[in-house]
């Protein structure tokens, strides 16, 4: 079953470039530490060929898993997108009523989140608690310590 994700132009390029350097550059440096550790001898002993092998794999697991996402990924133009509610790729001031701070945060896709950056996942709870809300409206959302509620200020792109 595929999984479309949405991306800004900018990351879905960053993912891209990740599967190329991933192909290109990692994947041969794999095959050669494996080649590496064969002419090492008796390979039944050799734990420096067991280990190559299994970054080998780890790597092409990772490779197989970008290709996917690349794969179902969709570019969104956020000029077309409706201001009222809060959807992905939307700037959302919220107000958390608990302790009345003031934040600001766009919803994104799960390879894009970056806190330090202000980027939650769509993925996330808060995330989920905001999609769909306009202004005006309070989001109860359960996390680890309780339940928040979040009070949209205002929705922009």
């Amino acid at each position: 079953m595929s999984n479309v994700s949405y991306y800004t132009e900018e990351g879905l390029k960053k993912l891209k470039d990740e599967l190329k350097q991933l192909k290109d550059v990692e994947r041969p440096k794999a095959s050669q530490a494996i080649a590496e550790a064969r002419d090492k001898g008796d390979l039944s002993e050799n734990a420096e060929y067991d280990a190559a092998k299994e970054a080998q794999g780890l790597l092409e697991m990772r490779i197989s898993k970008l290709e996917q996402v690349v794969a179902n990924a969709r570019i969104i133009d956020e000029n077309s997108l409706d201001l009222s509610k809060a959807l992905i790729h939307s700037t959302v001031k919220i107000k958390n009523l608990n302790n009345n701070m003031v934040m600001n945060y766009k919803l994104v896709a799960q390879s894009e989140a970056d806190l330090a950056k202000g980027y939650i996942s769509v993925d996330s709870p808060i995330g989920k608690g905001l999609l769909g809300k306009e202004v005006g409206q309070v989001a109860e959302v359960q996390v680890p310590v309780g339940i928040i509620k979040l009070e949209i200020l205002e929705i922009s792109r």
